[in-house]
């Protein structure tokens, strides 16, 4: 589930590179799937499927033997996750591997957190094989950050607090272990890129990346929430999600892991080659 998304399209791709047999679910099926085509062996089955559509689901998930549980946060999360497993339990999915998060605690200050604590305990109680993923956040959503790099600023409420970031083709790629290689199936796996850094030093290298002078504003809690909803256009309870998630890096320090190369034998992708690879979005109008 989740084809089309960053991470999910990031397995497809690691999945049909190597060999896998993939079923790739959306809810919007007559849409091309980056990255797939016919040429593919085996080729690529696309499927709709919604996780608030039960019979869809029972349809997609017929005769699949694991399943990659990703969806967006939400509000309905909780419930849209928990139905996902009911109904694979019930069609013979064998193994799932969900895309959680580090904080998924049942006291956890991260509203998101403590939903993605219940879906695990109920993927725990479901009685189906499963992995659990735990990534930090994506660098791919540094990308939201591009508007206002552009004209010179990084707002957040962080400090000088160090965050990990990942990137999501590594995700993916753990995740294509934890599908294709018992061994690997089975854990709970914290993931991180190679090194956390903070709004500052992430300005530094974007001034340097861009050649125009970037600089980090920080702001409180509520003055960061309220610019997200007014400037940003999130909706309410995105931009507290967002606000709490800075919070608890000030809160708890984040250090990266070695699970990355633990499991796949090589290093995970830094955030200046991430940064490299889509510098274009960050440049004001007009640079060079």
């Amino acid at each position: 589930m989740g084809a089309t998304g960053a991470t999910g399209n990031a397995l497809l791709h690691s999945l049909l590179t190597l060999g896998a047999p993939v079923r790739a679910l959306t809810r919007t099926p007559h849409k091309p799937i980056p990255g797939t085509t016919a040429a593919h062996q085996p080729p690529v089955e696309v499927q709709y499927a919604d996780a608030a559509d039960p019979r869809s689901l029972r349809t997609a998930f017929k005769g699949a033997s694991q399943l990659f549980l990703a969806m967006a946060n939400s509000p309905a999360q909780v419930e849209l996750e928990t139905r996902v497993i009911d109904i694979a339990a019930h069609t013979g999915i064998g193994h799932i591997v969900k895309v959680s998060t580090p904080a998924a605690e049942p006291d956890s200050p991260v509203a998101i957190s403590r939903g993605h604590h219940a879906i695990e305990e109920h993927l725990r109680a479901s009685g189906v094989a499963h992995t659990v993923l735990r990534p930090y956040a994506f660098m791919q959503n540094l990308l939201r950050l591009a508007p206002t790099v552009a004209q010179g600023i990084i707002l957040g409420t962080t400090g000088d607090a160090p965050c990990n970031y990942i990137d999501c083709r590594d995700i993916a790629d753990v995740a294509a272990a934890a599908l294709t290689s018992p061994g690997i199936a089975g854990g709970t796996y914290t993931l991180t890129g190679p090194e956390a850094i903070s709004y500052p030093e992430l300005a530094s290298r974007l001034t340097t990346l861009t050649g125009n002078q970037v600089r980090y504003v920080n702001l409180a809690p509520d003055e960061l929430r309220d610019h997200l909803i007014r400037n940003a256009h999130m909706p309410t309870w995105l931009a507290d999600h967002v606000t709490e998630i800075q919070q608890l890096a000030v809160a708890r320090p984040e250090i990266p892991t070695t699970t990355v190369i633990d499991v796949l034998g090589r290093p995970p992708r830094t955030l200046d080659a991430f940064l490299h690879e889509h510098h274009a979005p960050f440049r004001r109008q007009g640079a060079a």
